[in-house]
């Protein structure tokens, strides 16, 4: 069996649906698990209600009628007649979330953001799942979260893989008796005492993962906007190349360094059972995509670049001129951890220690006070991060110009600089 994967932007209108069933029917071969995210922007539009929700803004039922109106009006393109049972499953969906938004809110927001967040991808696949029976795809329907269990960190909750991999099995294996196509969620999870999670932003891609492993798929397909795995971001580099075909190692590699086409976990259960990963387009489905796999032997043939904007390096010396020593490095790491900041590069000198993060708000001012208190501490904004894998010094110069360097790290393979 197969897993196919259709982000937000594969599913975002009528149309897009549409072509997701010629995908499908393109495809009718065997076994397929479709995992889905929410269509477009709502996932982003879900937060927002989430947020005016919790803090009890009069805006919260003008944003639920909002996305109500979106998956209506996508529904009323794809079926003849209001008559039709996916508009009772719709209403039925709301009217759970209009329950939640209508009483007072806990006060732990991660777990009301998952409480109303995790809606989109269920809206999504009802609609889709009835449109493919339209289709006279032989399909069902099933919860991702009566399947993926895992602890309870809300917003980014760790995995169960002792149970997952075995409720996965025993539901999806009853169903692919009687049915060729099984349509879930991605993203979206339940804890131990049946509470909704939600696996981090982006994390639809892990979902996938997570089906195939359990289900010991032959491959996973990610469909995307782009004709495959490219060398950089289109939205910054304009020479862009597709990678043909590339190693699980170097794909996560990529990803630890901020390449945003794949999700950084969803590599490790795809190369532990060693299944191939494909990306490609849902625009033109025929061309051959990207190929992530095992084989390493072609990772260097194309130099990648990673850009990250907004970016802050923050640089901590002590007060009385000693060293940055163990201790000292302890308590900046401790305090990075206690908000929520992570390191996007890291460098130190016998008497300073300097990271860039991103621009990180309120939480990003309290750890520079709490810094304050007892070393020195300089910062600068509006920094960009660049990566570039399998660099030469041509290709370094010619995207850095004329823009001064503030940190630089080089190892075999991958240099990274901070540059405004």
């Amino acid at each position: 069996m197969k897993v196919f994967k259709f982000g937000g932007a594969s599913v975002n209108s009528a149309t897009a649906v549409q072509n997701v069933g010629e995908i499908l029917q393109q495809n009718a071969s065997g076994n397929i698990l479709i995992v889905v995210s929410a269509m477009g922007k709502i996932t982003n539009a879900l937060e927002l209600l989430a947020d005016s929700y919790f803090n009890q803004m009069s805006s919260t039922f003008t944003l639920f009628n909002e996305t109500k109106e979106f998956h209506n009006s996508i529904a009323r393109e794809l079926f003849k007649g209001i008559d039709h049972s996916v508009f009772e499953e719709l209403a039925r969906i709301f009217e759970d979330l209009a329950s939640i938004i209508a009483e007072p809110p806990s006060d732990n927001f991660n777990y009301e953001y998952d409480r109303i967040v995790s809606y989109g991808e269920l809206l999504s696949t009802k609609i889709i799942y009835h449109y493919l029976q339209e289709l006279s795809l032989s399909i069902a329907w099933a919860d991702a979260r009566d399947m993926i269990e895992t602890n309870d960190d809300y917003r980014n909750a760790l995995v169960n893989w002792q149970s997952t991999p075995e409720k996965i099995k025993h539901q999806c294996g009853t169903l692919f008796t009687n049915f060729d196509f099984v349509i879930s969620q991605g993203f979206i999870a339940r804890n131990e005492s049946g509470s909704t999670t939600t696996l981090g932003r982006e994390g639809s891609d892990f979902s996938a993962a997570i089906f195939a492993y359990a289900l010991d798929a032959s491959s996973i397909t990610i469909w995307k906007d782009v004709p495959g795995l490219l060398n950089a971001d289109p939205k910054f580099f304009e020479d862009t190349q597709k990678i043909d075909t590339i190693s699980f190692r170097e794909t996560i590699e990529l990803a630890y360094f901020g390449a945003s086409i794949i999700h950084p976990k969803t590599i490790k259960p795809l190369q532990n059972k060693n299944i191939p990963l494909y990306i490609k387009s849902f625009i033109e489905p025929e061309s051959e995509g990207s190929l992530i796999q095992t084989n390493t032997i072609d990772d260097q043939l194309i130099p990648s670049y990673i850009f990250k904007k907004n970016q802050v390096l923050i640089s901590i010396s002590p007060r009385d001129f000693s060293f940055i020593a163990e201790r000292n490095l302890a308590k900046i790491f401790s305090e990075m951890a206690k908000h929520g900041l992570k390191a996007n590069l890291m460098q130190n000198s016998a008497i300073s220690f300097s990271i860039c993060i991103d621009e990180g708000g309120e939480e990003m001012i309290l750890f520079i006070q709490e810094m304050q208190n007892d070393f020195k501490v300089r910062y600068n904004h509006n920094m960009e991060l660049i990566t570039i894998r399998h660099y030469n010094q041509q290709l370094i110069d010619n995207l850095i110009g004329d823009r001064k360097v503030y940190l630089e790290q080089k190892s075999r393979s991958t240099v990274q600089l901070l540059v405004r």
